[in-house]
């Protein structure tokens, strides 16, 4: 689609699903198809003013970092607001994914003031995040707390990516959508520090640092991620491995945040130690619901423990955990990837409202992350548009609706609810669910 219809798109869309929130259409098409940033929008890296993307685990990004100019060496800011404008727009948080070539592009008017610019139409003020107290100070080894322990979801979340790397290694066993391994490689390339395993003793420094210059406590929760563990690291299996970051954590700083998890869906008392350790939540993510799609886009899960058995633990783990705090993610879009995907949009959300029924039937609640089609792997490779913007406002549509059929309520840990309150970055799931009234104190 050429971009001089993209406006034109947008506009139809906002029009045929009055239901999904405006400013999720704008959320949803910056997600998938990346912005592009003028010069006078990037920040001064760790130096500035501006909080800098983190990379806290994939890329993100439609262009490896030799492809993205000098985005690649004055790192654009880690998220993006946007208000006002044309279109009225609330307040919408939306985690940068960089495209030169997008038809998005945030740049400065002549007055200094960014801006979100369409079709070479300004369609809204872009707000930056500001450089934290704490990305300002470093460990004792030199490192900096954005490359330890960086905060996404304007604040909200500290992302502990404690593992860089992923044992599903190769074209055999790789996820088809996740560019994590290369992400890795490319930093080391591009000479970034990029830690693959990190110290449990640095965690809990960077902690201190943010719990100590934190005065406002916008920091509500910490995410313990990283690649799947086949067989060990550091002599620990992945239970025991994220479990043991977990377990100091909670020691040190006892209810201070709320710990979630996101492993494999592992056995029911490898997911018990988790839970013995204070994790609060666990992230046992699906990827994709169809049963041909997870075999060919998910070999390595599929391999070592099946789509059957990796529903089956998701749900014992409800047992564990309460299924309120059990939140599977998945990849928003890959359902219509090329060659084996999806050819409809019809086909798609039908297959992935499946999956959300069999599992809010369940009392969980998954939530998705919207796929942005990555360079160097291959489902990015073949589906450089990744997928149409209709599927991704439908699936928004689907998905509160099916919430509203099982009578389930926005999952826990992802902050408020509705649009212009909404900080979950990368996708417009909490964008969409309406806003929690204000409890009576």
């Amino acid at each position: 689609m050429s971009s001089g219809s993209r406006t034109a798109l947008v506009e139809d869309l906002m029009e045929r699903f009055p239901h999904v929130p405006r400013e999720a259409v704008f959320k949803e098409d910056l997600l998938r198809g990346g912005v592009a940033f003028d010069p006078s929008a990037l920040s001064d890296n760790e130096g500035g003013e501006v909080k800098p993307k983190s990379y806290f685990i994939f890329s993100f990004d439609h262009g490896t970092l030799p492809e993205l100019g000098e985005a690649a060496l004055r790192r654009p800011p880690e998220e993006i607001i946007l208000t006002g404008g044309p279109y009225d727009l609330r307040r919408t948080v939306v985690s940068v994914r960089v495209n030169p070539a997008s038809p998005y592009r945030v740049a400065a008017n002549e007055d200094g003031v960014l801006g979100l610019y369409l079709d070479g139409k300004r369609i809204s003020d872009v707000g930056v995040p500001p450089m934290p107290e704490y990305y300002r100070h470093t460990l004792a080894s030199g490192k900096s707390v954005m490359e330890v322990a960086p905060t996404i979801q304007w604040g909200y979340l500290i992302y502990l990516t404690v593992f860089r790397v992923c044992q599903y290694f190769g074209a055999k066993e790789e996820c088809q959508y996740c560019d994590i391994n290369h992400n890795w490689r490319q930093h080391k390339a591009a000479g970034r520090p990029y830690t693959g395993v990190k110290d449990v003793e640095e965690v809990l420094e960077a902690l201190e640092i943010i719990d100590r210059y934190d005065t406002a406590k916008a920091s509500t929760a910490y995410t313990l991620t990283g690649g799947a563990i086949t067989k060990t690291v550091s002599g620990r299996d992945e239970a025991d491995f994220y479990g043991h970051y977990a377990k100091a954590i909670e020691e040190r700083f006892p209810g201070r945040w709320i710990g979630k998890v996101v492993a494999q869906a592992l056995p029911r008392d490898d997911v018990q130690r988790f839970k013995d350790h204070g994790v609060q939540i666990y992230h046992p993510n699906y990827e994709v619901w169809d049963e041909y799609l997870f075999k060919m886009y998910c070999p390595g899960k599929e391999r070592y423990v099946g789509r059957d058995e990796w529903h089956k633990r998701i749900l014992d783990s409800a047992d564990i955990f309460g299924a309120r705090n059990v939140i599977p993610n998945f990849v928003a879009g890959v359902e219509m990837a090329e060659p084996f995907g999806f050819t409809t949009v019809d086909e798609a959300i039908a297959s992935t409202t499946e999956g959300l029924r069999f599992f809010m039937s369940h009392g969980i609640t998954p939530r998705f992350t919207t796929w942005c089609p990555e360079p160097t792997t291959p489902l990015g490779k073949a589906n450089p548009q990744g997928a149409p913007l209709e599927y991704h406002i439908r699936l928004l549509q689907a998905y509160r609706q099916t919430m509203e059929d099982f009578g389930l309520s926005s999952p826990p840990g992802y902050g408020p609810p509705g649009a212009g309150r909404a900080v979950f970055s990368v996708s417009s799931f909490m964008d969409s669910l309406p806003a929690d009234e204000p409890t009576a104190v």
